[in-house]
């Protein structure tokens, strides 16, 4: 089974001086998803928590929205042609009566652990359907998730500080989930932040935790509009992302009542959607 580090050996120059040394790096490895004996998606990850990140992308895409959808998954046995196990593909298998939406025509489905999913026909076939609306602003149940700046400005240091893998290779995206008080909840690393999410909202499913409606997904890079759709897909009302969003994941975030947090380094940020969420009057008088 693939292992999330590999040694390998490295020429080290520093000031001048040469010398050979072994490095850890993180494990990229394909991983097929295959649904209901299908064929339906090749992802470029870390391996660990397959499972997870399979159920996580099937979430985002509409087909999985409660536990009771998921029959089982399982690593597909003879994936190779000599019946050599790689553990590099898992099949999902939904529960009977679960309606299947029509995800594989017009788009061949591959993702890479930088550019996330690619090959979508249009931006109709990426604007897939919530379950767990997260446009809280028209009143009714509980009062919108309410985030103080400075609860914000604290969560990249616990996300760095739980980012394990990262320590030993330096080469890892990260994603956590944090409460509305800023507790952490759970925290995942891959070579590609679209993964690290999968594994994230995966978890949550097979949990019974969706919708995760009153937290905050914090990532350790940019915001995509994959990352704002994988947020939206499972309920999550804030996303935020150290460095900048993508003007079509501001766009989403804007649609779909999405809290969308950029740039959050130190005390700064800056809020692109969703500002009823964030507490910018004491932000304000503060200043």
């Amino acid at each position: 089974m693939g292992r999330v580090t590999e040694r390998r050996k490295v020429i080290r120059i520093r000031d001048g001086a040469v010398n050979t040394r072994p490095d850890t790096l993180v494990a990229e490895e394909p991983l097929e998803i295959r649904l209901n004996g299908k064929p339906l998606a090749i992802t470029m990850r870390t391996p660990g928590d397959d499972f997870a990140l399979a159920a996580g992308f099937l979430v985002s895409e509409g087909v999985l929205g409660s536990a009771d959808e998921l029959r089982n998954i399982v690593y597909c046995a003879g994936a190779t042609q000599d019946g050599h196990n790689t553990y590099n593909v898992v099949d999902v298998s939904t529960a009977p009566g679960v309606v299947i939406p029509d995800i594989t025509l017009e788009r061949n489905v591959y993702t890479t652990s930088s550019c996330g999913l690619c090959g979508k026909a249009s931006l109709d076939a990426v604007r897939t359907t919530t379950r767990f609306p997260v446009d809280d602003t028209a009143g009714g149940g509980a009062p919108p998730v309410l985030l103080e700046p400075e609860l914000l400005a604290a969560l990249p240091d616990r996300l760095r500080a739980s980012q394990r893998v990262f320590d030993r290779t330096g080469g890892l995206h990260a994603a956590a989930l944090f409460t509305e008080d800023g507790e952490l909840v759970d925290v995942r690393e891959d070579v590609g932040r679209h993964n690290a999410v999968d594994k994230l909202v995966g978890r949550a499913l097979r949990d019974g935790r969706l919708p995760l409606s009153r937290t905050v997904l914090l990532v350790s890079g940019r915001a995509s509009f994959e990352l704002a759709q994988k947020a939206v897909m499972a309920g999550i009302p804030v996303l935020a992302a150290v460095s900048a969003p993508s003007s079509l994941a501001v766009d989403l975030a804007a649609e779909a009542g999405l809290t969308l947090v950029g740039f959050l380094r130190g005390t700064s940020m800056n809020v692109y959607a969703g500002e009823h969420r964030v507490a910018l009057r004491a932000a304000a008088s503060q200043g």
